[in-house]
């Protein structure tokens, strides 16, 4: 992927698909850049791949009542990590409209957000107001969360059986606490997440509580704005929370920049004109999961595409992780 200065190789199974050079890495991950800050990629188109999906339309989930709470109610959960509430309702997800112009390596890209379609989520959630922490992040793999196999899904826990004594979260960064954890998979964000006793959220979910019933084209409204998140310019993951005139429109923080989150959904190009309009939960199979929400210093200084809510990156298998890659949680009551 052109996240940045390098460009990266993808799992070998996608290889053949993706035509990036190949950087080697036991986990299919690329070395950090070698210079921090944003650079062009080096001539590679990028197009997005397209997965078959059996049954693109799985059933959406069953409505149920929702407390009626104020949208950005906040709370502090069992773990003591912040949410605020989203409320269910409408909004219009994807983009019909070249809302930024798209860097060269994802020119082909707008089209997996059409056609733009109204979407019904007809329940309330509690959503992470950042990214998860390294310090939360700890705190699982203290609790034994990396050796409890009723965390993990089948797959998952196959993964982590084949990893054995290899040193987990991978430390591909020397990170504080107060950082977007990174370079998990998957896999780990999904067994967080159930130890939090939430989920990852569905990109509906996601990308709802980013631009609310208005359908906004960033979390602060519809101009760009790089003083508002940590993307173009950026050097690495930042504290979370650090762009706080950034929120969006229920207080959640860094839902544009800092890192990409990993959401619940498989990826396809042509999912959004199979998909039901009521609590979509994406294809139900794929080989690869979407990522939300932009990161610190994309190629080509292309903020204002990849940072804009609507924006679904189409590349990386659940076992890939990376130095720009983090997670956020949802929860019910």
């Amino acid at each position: 992927m052109l996240r940045s200065a390098t460009a990266r190789s993808i799992a070998p199974a996608l290889a053949a698909v993706l035509a990036l050079a190949a950087c080697g890495g036991s986990n299919g991950r690329s070395a950090p850049p070698a210079t921090a800050g944003p650079t062009g990629p080096q001539g590679t188109t990028l197009n997005p791949p397209e997965t078959t999906a059996t049954n693109p339309t799985e059933a959406p989930g069953t409505p149920v009542e929702s407390p009626d709470r104020d949208p950005g109610t906040a709370r502090t959960d069992a773990h003591d990590v912040g949410q605020v509430w989203v409320p269910g309702g409408t909004f219009t997800m994807g983009s019909d409209d070249i809302d930024a112009t798209p860097p060269p390596w994802a020119a082909n890209e707008a089209r997996t957000e059409r056609p733009a379609h109204e979407v019904n989520l007809s329940r309330g959630y509690w959503i992470d107001t950042t990214e998860v922490t390294v310090a939360s992040f700890t705190q699982f793999k203290a609790a034994g969360g990396y050796d409890d196999e009723s965390l993990w899904s089948a797959d998952g826990w196959k993964w982590r059986q084949a990893q054995g004594a290899k040193p987990l979260p991978d430390p591909c960064l020397q990170q504080a606490p107060d950082e977007p954890q990174v370079c998990v998979t998957w896999y780990e964000a999904e067994a967080y997440a159930h130890w939090r006793g939430g989920r990852l959220p569905t990109e509906a979910e996601w990308e709802f509580a980013a631009r609310g019933p208005e359908s906004l084209v960033y979390p602060w409204g519809n101009e760009y704005d790089r003083t508002l998140a940590n993307l173009d310019g950026g050097t690495g993951p930042m504290p979370v929370g650090s762009f706080p005139k950034g929120k969006s429109w229920v207080g959640a923080l860094d839902m544009s920049g800092n890192v990409m989150e990993w959401v619940a959904d498989w990826w396809s190009s042509v999912y959004y004109s199979q998909s039901p309009a009521d609590d979509p939960t994406g294809p139900a199979t794929g080989s690869i999961k979407v990522e939300k929400g932009g990161w610190w210093g994309p190629a080509n200084d292309s903020g204002a595409y990849v940072g804009r809510s609507a924006y679904r990156h189409w590349e990386d298998p659940p076992l890939y992780e990376d130095h720009h890659i983090g997670f956020r949680v949802v929860s019910f009551d």
